[in-house]
């Protein structure tokens, strides 16, 4: 027992350090996507892909293959041995996890992506603001094959996309995502069908002008009332949305007020909203100091992030509250504007090209479409020059819309020019986990909604504090779902949430 205790000492000694690392990582990328001037962009992507390097390169010491082999962990028992405690148990997993992948990846390779995907980040912002593909083109390519790369050699036994996927959801395999996406999938095409068929919704005062400081001053009182604690955590204004933990008590979001609609950038306030939620309470306990005080899986991360946002943030209950206070912020926008006009304009559904705008029940055919064009490309089946093109057939086949430029088609989301393919599935798989995790909080709090309709918020936070957040990353994302709710992941929950709403909001 002491020597698997002096083992375990140099686990969290090694944990500790390199999550040091990936935080000032972390602060690199942040400072590039919010206040970096735009000439400091070559240095900067060799700073962090040195830091890349010198973390793998930890990472895959030989030394800590054995230590972990004398925990016990192999590939028949990654978590090691069973009498450790589970936490112990959860980090010699995720880095035997981590090893084994890793291990497989030469640094020269790991540097190359790093510079490159850094470099890609601002060639992808200048071209999608100039509404030119074929600037980023050359980028995707490289970044394309370095992913085709990356799946030979990690290995696969099914397909060259499951090691991609494995890397953001692990566990999930393409088959599987194939299977939960076609029932999505039909699911949503015949609600979209049915709403259809309902009286037009007139929401043109959400696109009137809306000050930018008032905005930002409405969505920031939202967060305080979340449970957003800004002694912990900032906002500010990026290109693209995104939320990221520079350290235990340092997690920061951001958000746009560009779109049209005053609605979007509410909305992906508190969206990442939902996520800081989540690693600031994975990280206020013990698992804060190790790299367990995180999101298990990004799907999970995903059902905080569209939970908070949709099931709450767009609920009946929710405005009953806020709206009073938005006309009082904004009585010009919303004179003779009803609350069940508001309401139903905030829930609107209509074909859109921008998928972070996209409504709730659009949405995931625009994490489909992505999906399948994503398994193209790493199958070599669909050219990178070939893109804009597959892209904008697909939109019209799934979706119903065509975008008018690349610059709201193919170059809308940042997540290629970071190199994360295999990402996108998460969104719409997070959708189904927010669906059963809400319907588990309403059967064990009967009068949450109530709560919510007086702005009261402690309740859920406490609930998914309890239930989610303080576990981190210690429960693999299938056992914390089985855990919480009682059973696997089960689409059907997603689709009852959505036709029980929109029966409410349009007669469906």
């Amino acid at each position: 027992m002491k020597e698997q205790q002096k083992l375990l000492k140099k686990i969290y000694s090694l944990d500790k350090e390199l999550v040091l690392y990936d935080h000032i990582t972390s602060l690199l990328h942040w400072d590039q996507e919010t206040y970096m001037p735009s000439a400091g962009v070559d240095e900067r992507s060799e700073q962090i892909g040195l830091l890349s390097r010198v973390m793998h390169e930890k990472m895959t010491d030989p030394g800590i293959g054995s230590i972990l082999s004398d925990l016990g962990a192999s590939d028949d028992a990654p978590n090691g041995d069973e009498q450790l405690k589970d936490a112990d148990r959860a980090l010699v997993r995720e880095y035997y996890r981590e090893y084994s992948r890793q291990s497989k990846l030469p640094s020269s390779w790991v540097q190359e992506f790093s510079e490159t995907t850094s470099k890609a980040q601002s060639v992808w912002s200048k071209a999608k603001q100039q509404r030119d593909f074929s600037e980023f083109e050359p980028y995707l390519k490289h970044i394309v094959k370095l992913n085709r790369d990356k799946a030979q050699l990690l290995g696969y036994e099914q397909h060259p996309y499951d090691p991609l996927l494995d890397e953001f959801e692990p566990g999930m395999t393409t088959s599987e995502v194939e299977r939960v996406f076609q029932v999505m999938k039909e699911d949503l095409v015949r609600i979209v069908e049915k709403i259809g068929d309902a009286d037009e919704i007139d929401d043109s005062f959400l696109y009137r002008e809306y000050q930018e400081s008032a905005q930002e001053s409405f969505g920031k009182m939202v967060l305080s009332d979340m449970g957003f604690d800004f002694s912990r955590g900032r906002l500010d204004v990026s290109a693209h949305p995104f939320t990221t933990g520079i350290g235990r008590d340092d997690t920061r979001i951001t958000t746009r007020y560009s779109e049209p609609s005053v609605a979007d950038a509410l909305f992906s306030t508190i969206h990442e909203g939902g996520h800081a939620l989540y690693e600031l309470g994975a990280a206020a306990g013990g698992l804060g100091k190790t790299s367990l005080g995180t999101g298990v899986s990004l799907a999970v991360h995903e059902s905080q992030s569209r939970m908070w946002e949709n099931m709450i943030g767009r609920s009946s209950e929710f405005w009953s509250w806020y709206y009073p206070l938005f006309q009082r912020q904004f009585p010009e926008q919303t004179e003779g504007v009803e609350f069940y006009q508001f309401l139903r304009a905030v829930n609107k559904v209509q074909p859109s090209c921008i998928r972070v705008n996209a409504d709730e029940v659009t949405y995931g055919l625009h994490i489909i479409l992505r999906f399948e064009l994503e398994k193209l490309l790493i199958t070599g089946d669909l050219d990178v020059s070939d893109l804009p093109e597959a892209w904008n057939r697909s939109m019209k086949d799934l979706v119903g819309t065509v975008p008018e430029h690349d610059g709201e088609g193919v170059l809308q989301d940042v997540h290629w020019s970071a190199g994360m393919i295999g990402y996108f599935p998460t969104y719409a798989l997070g959708n189904l986990f927010a669906a059963q995790f809400f319907a588990a909080m309403k059967h064990d709090l009967p009068d949450i909604e109530q709560q919510i309709s007086q702005g009261e918020f402690k309740a859920v936070l406490g609930w998914l504090h309890e239930h989610i957040h303080q576990h981190g990353a210690v429960y693999q994302a299938p056992d914390l779902l089985q855990r919480v709710t009682g059973s696997s992941l089960e689409p059907r929950y997603f689709t009852e949430y959505l036709q029980g709403k929109y029966k409410e909001l349009t007669g469906l």
